[in-house]
């Protein structure tokens, strides 16, 4: 066996994958960047409608360029409760089918024209100072990187054709029998476990049997089990996460895998469908201009790979409650109740920086929902004069959640910056940081309000009558404007700033007006020291909490 030849190959096979995968990552990133918003509304728009579940699937793993990215997603997102079981399945179902977007592009032939599309390209994103047109740019630059390297693994691979050794050893993974069939197969998934990309291997697939290394009928059971390799990533990704995560990964584990047992019984049949629909024997050769070519077995490998996952997905979709059933046998509920995961435990998701941002907004939101709760418990411990122990913990143990919702959404949000992220991200970044940050300070303010209240009544004192109602007044209104602003954020209303500015300053006014209220009682001395230190400090504390909601009515307005 001729050493030079093996380090040429494995040189070419190394590098062309390399730049491939850096061409499915830059396409990827620069289509999420053109499309940001766009991929943000889709996934906002899943119901449990699982034809609509399979769309979104579908079309988020076109833009994304990969089904291992689409179901990590959503095991995060059933892992931070914000998707169903049924809602995961139904995207996990079309992301399979959405992957299959990759084989249409490497059909194209535009494989020697790769190089140059790469290089004019790379000229677009370096120079243009147009963000779109940059992003643009690099998207063409990724298409050019995928044909290059599936030009440099074609081309490397050639000489293998000539070496009997080589060969012969193709010739032991041959789809020829049923056991064959298997056997193509469990190195395809074995393959795809390894490198964690069914783009990866299915370039490689391409690669050889453009070559003519093997076989249409090789491919076609290689790409099968490619199939199944491809669901290591989402496995991986929910463990550790809750059980409904765990639930995810598996309906795609149980999915792909029953999908390929019984295309893989009827194979002979499924291949000759294969070739009737496209017309033409995929193992036909043609020789241009001296060179050995095989025109019609790439198509033949798209065509198996996306009618393999349209038929098993309409398939599967009637039976999608019951597979979610079959999926909670498996993993059964635990016996203590779990808490949701925040996304930014599943590190992948910055693959997804505009899918990624979207989840961290609903974070936000669960924080001003958290701060509404802990205002209304609040209220409750102050209009009783007696003191609710369960209670007080309960709010105590919210702003002790909250502290720690703000500092993991900061810490996802710091490294979706530090990656490749349009402006426009950039902005809503840093948005998201600052509204993150307001509310944990509302939630420290309804603290001290609850522990002032609370050396109140440990020293057997209360508020006066008079007092305790202008504070439930303040509360309220204060309450009230925590509210309005959330539901601003939930609606994406940038001008509610306008009235944010005016409901803060009746707010404000009513605060002053107490204040004189109290000094008037001071005055008549109806009020001892320790009230009228508790009772100012509260109003403080409340005005306070105001100032904060409209930063936030600030931040999402886009001022600084």
């Amino acid at each position: 066996m001729d050493i030079d030849l093996i380090f040429k190959v494995l040189i070419s096979l190394i590098g062309g994958l390399g730049i491939f995968l850096l061409g499915i990552k830059n396409m990827s990133e620069g289509l999420q960047a053109v499309a940001g918003n766009r991929l943000r509304k889709l996934i906002g728009h899943v119901t449990d409608n699982r034809l609509l579940a399979v769309g979104v699937g579908t079309l988020v793993t076109c833009v994304v360029q990969s089904s291992s990215i689409t179901t990590v997603m959503v095991v995060g997102l059933v892992n931070s409760s914000f998707m169903t079981l049924k809602q995961a399945i139904g995207v996990i179902l079309g992301a399979n089918i959405g992957t299959t977007i990759t084989g249409w592009i490497l059909t194209l032939k535009i494989g020697k024209y790769g190089l140059p599309i790469l290089g004019l390209s790379a000229f677009l994103f370096l120079f243009s100072r147009r963000e779109r047109l940059r992003y643009t740019g690099m998207f063409l630059m990724g298409v050019g990187m995928i044909f290059f390297g599936l030009e440099l693994m074609s081309n490397g691979l050639k000489p293998i054709r000539t070496e009997p050794q080589f060969l012969y050893w193709f010739q032991t993974f041959q789809a020829t029998s049923y056991l064959g069939v298997l056997k193509c197969a469990l190195a395809g998934c074995i393959l795809t476990f390894i490198v964690q990309s069914s783009s990866a291997t299915l370039g490689i697939t391409m690669g050889l049997a453009k070559t003519g290394i093997i076989g249409y009928e090789t491919a076609a059971a290689l790409v099968l089990g490619e199939n199944i390799g491809t669901t290591i990533t989402a496995f991986l990704a929910s463990l550790g996460a809750t059980t409904n995560a765990k639930r995810a990964a598996y309906a795609h584990i149980f999915f792909n895998v029953i999908g390929v047992l019984w295309i893989t019984s009827i194979f002979s049949l499924y291949i000759t469908t294969i070739q009737k629909i496209i017309g033409y024997n995929p193992n036909l050769m043609i020789t241009q201009d001296g060179t050995e070519t095989f025109p019609y077995i790439l198509p033949a490998i798209a065509l198996t790979h996306t009618l393999f996952n349209v038929v098993n997905t309409f398939i599967f979709v009637p039976f999608l409650p019951y597979l979610a059933k079959f999926v909670t046998f498996l993993a059964p509920d635990k016996d203590v109740k779990e808490t949701p995961h925040l996304i930014y435990t599943d590190i992948r998701m910055l693959n997804t920086p505009g899918l990624g941002i979207a989840q961290s907004k609903k974070e936000i939101l669960s924080m001003g929902y958290r701060v509404e709760k802990m205002m209304n418990q609040l209220k409750e411990i102050l209009a009783d004069s007696k003191l609710d122990q369960k209670q007080i913990r309960h709010v105590f143990h919210q702003e002790e959640v909250l502290d720690n919702v703000q500092k993991e959404i900061t810490l996802f949000l710091s490294k979706l910056l530090s990656g490749r992220v349009t402006y426009e991200l950039t902005n809503e970044t840093r948005k998201q940081l600052r509204m993150a940050d307001e509310y944990e300070s509302i939630s420290d303010y309804i603290n001290n309000v609850l522990k002032l209240y609370i050396r109140l009544r440990k020293d057997d004192l209360d508020l006066s009558e008079a007092g305790r109602k202008e504070i439930l007044e303040l509360h309220d209104q204060v309450n009230d404007y925590i509210i309005l602003i959330t539901q601003a954020i939930e609606e994406e209303n940038a001008d509610i700033l306008s009235r944010a500015h005016t409901y803060s300053e009746a707010i404000t006014h009513l605060v002053k007006d107490f204040r004189g209220r109290h000094q008037e009682r001071l005055r008549e001395e109806k009020v001892l020291p320790l009230k009228s230190l508790t009772f100012m400090d509260m109003l403080t504390a409340y005005r306070r909490m105001k100032d904060h909601s409209l930063n936030i009515a600030e931040a999402l307005a886009g001022e600084k």
